[in-house]
C-alpha cells in the first residue's frame, strides 16, 4: 500500500485513479488527471479531513507530483483510461451527447489491499470505484473495517463493452453488491442511474442521495425525503462535480451536520468545481471560511437522533445564505492548464442547470447502449 500522509486516518477512500482524455468533435480537447479519489482529496484535504487512500496505477502514470496520496503501483499493468466523446450542439454539449470508453483498466482493488480491523478503524468509508475495480468482496472489507460506508452507485453498476470499452449500466440486482446494501450508510446515484436501483426497496435499507440537476439533490431515507437547494454558479467544466458533492456531504457529516446540512455542503462543493477546468484548486481562504461556517453551524444545532437528523433543522436556509456568500470570494474560475477551452458553450446558464446533466467523463452515467432498466 502506498505510503499514508495521515498518521491518523478518519477516513478510508478506495476507488482507482486514472488518465482522463476529453475529445470533441474527434478533437482532443484536455488530457487530465482523473479518477474520483483526486477530486475527493481536494475537498477533504483542504478541510483538513485526515483520510487514508487506497487506488492503483500503473507504471505509466503521469501524474505521481500532482496527488498528495500516493497509489500502489501494479508493476505489470497500466494505469486506467478513459475516453470521454463529446459532439459539437450550438447551444449546449448535453449528457446524452457523451459516450464513455474505458480504453484501459488497471489492477482491482482486492481485500487485502486493505488495512484490517485488527490494525486500523475508521469512522468512515467511501468506495468510489471507476472502472469496476472493486469488488463485493473489497466491499465488504470495507464495511467491516468503517464504522460507516459511503458508496456511489457508478462502482456497482458499470459494466464495460469487451469489444470497444463503452460504459453501459446494469440493474443493482443483477450485480454481486445486492446483499451488502443493508450494510451500506448512505448511496449516492443521479437521477439517470436511480432507474437501474429499486429505489422504493433500497431506501429501507439505506440513505439514498440522488443528484438531480437544476433541482440540486433529493435526500431518500425509509419514510420520507427532503429536497435540498443547488447553488447556481457560471459552469466552466462539469467534471468531478459529482465526486466534489460526494466528498462535501460525506465533510459535513463527518462534522456533525444533519443530513439536509450536509447535503447542501455538497451542493457547494459542486458548484466550486464545475467553475474551473479538471482538478478544482480551492482558495485556503475560503476552505477556511467554509470550516468556519460549518463549525458555527455545528454549534446552532441540538444532537440529533436518528430520526431527526434527517429532517431540514431551523436554520437551513441562512446556512445556504451563508455559504453563498462565502462563495463569493472565490474568483479562481479557470485552471491555467488547459489555456482558455472549455467544456460548456453557454456559460451564462447557471451551473446546476446542467450541473449533473453533464458530469465527470467517470463518475455519472452516459449514453446508455442497449442496457434499459
Amino acid at each position: 500500500m502506498g505510503p499514508n500522509p495521515n498518521p491518523n486516518p478518519q477516513g478510508l477512500i478506495v476507488g482507482n485513479y486514472c488518465h482522463d482524455v476529453l475529445l470533441k468533435d474527434d478533437a482532443v480537447l484536455a488530457e487530465t488527471l482523473g479518477g474520483a479519489v483526486s477530486f475527493i482529496s481536494a475537498v477533504l484535504d483542504g478541510l483538513h479531513i485526515p483520510s487514508q487512500y487506497v487506488s492503483k496505477v500503473g507504471p505509466d502514470f503521469s501524474y505521481h507530483t500532482d496527488v498528495n496520496h500516493p497509489p500502489i503501483l501494479s508493476p505489470s499493468a497500466k494505469t486506467t483510461v478513459f475516453h470521454a466523446f463529446f459532439v459539437s450542439d450550438p447551444s449546449e454539449i448535453r449528457r446524452e451527447d457523451r459516450i464513455l470508453k474505458r480504453i484501459r483498466s488497471c489492477d482491482p482493488i482486492s481485500p487485502s489491499d486493505l488495512p484490517d480491523r485488527s490494525n486500523s478503524s475508521f469512522s468512515f468509508g467511501m468506495a468510489v470505484g471507476i472502472g469496476g475495480e472493486i469488488s463485493p468482496e473489497t466491499l465488504e472489507k470495507m464495511l467491516d473495517v468503517c464504522d460507516v460506508v459511503f458508496v456511489d452507485i457508478q462502482a456497482l453498476i458499470r459494466d464495460f463493452d469487451e469489444i470497444d470499452g463503452t460504459v453501459k449500466l446494469v440493474n443493482l440486482t443483477e450485480t454481486g453488491f445486492a446483499h451488502l446494501l443493508p450494510r451500506i450508510g448512505f448511496l449516492k446515484a443521479s437521477e439517470e442511474e436511480a432507474p437501474y436501483l429499486d429505489l422504493d426497496q433500497v431506501r429501507k435499507s439505506c440513505c439514498v442521495v440522488v443528484t438531480g440537476g437544476k433541482e440540486g439533490c433529493t435526500v431518500y431515507w425509509e419514510d420520507g425525503e427532503v429536497k435540498i437547494s443547488p447553488f447556481p454558479t457560471g459552469q466552466v467544466d462539469p467534471t468531478g462535480a459529482g465526486d466534489s458533492f460526494l466528498a462535501g456531504l460525506v465533510a459535513g457529516l463527518v462534522q456533525g451536520l444533519a443530513v439536509p446540512d450536509a447535503a447542501l455542503l455538497g451542493n457547494f462543493f459542486g458548484s466550486l468545481t464545475v467553475g474551473q477546468i479538471g482538478l478544482p484548486e480551492f482558495d485556503s481562504g475560503l476552505m477556511q471560511k467554509v470550516k468556519d461556517k460549518v463549525r458555527e453551524r455545528k454549534m446552532q444545532c441540538d444532537e440529533h437522533d436518528d430520526r431527526s437528523r434527517f429532517t431540514k433543522p431551523s436554520g437551513h436556509e441562512q446556512f445556504l445564505e451563508s455559504l453563498s456568500a462565502a462563495k463569493l470570494v472565490t474568483t479562481r474560475t479557470v485552471s491555467p492548464n488547459v489555456g482558455d477551452q472549455v467544456l460548456d458553450p453557454n456559460p451564462g446558464c447557471t451551473s446546476q442547470q446542467r450541473l449533473f446533466l453533464k458530469n465527470s467523463v467517470y463518475e455519472e452515467p452516459v449514453k446508455s447502449i442497449d442496457a434499459n432498466p
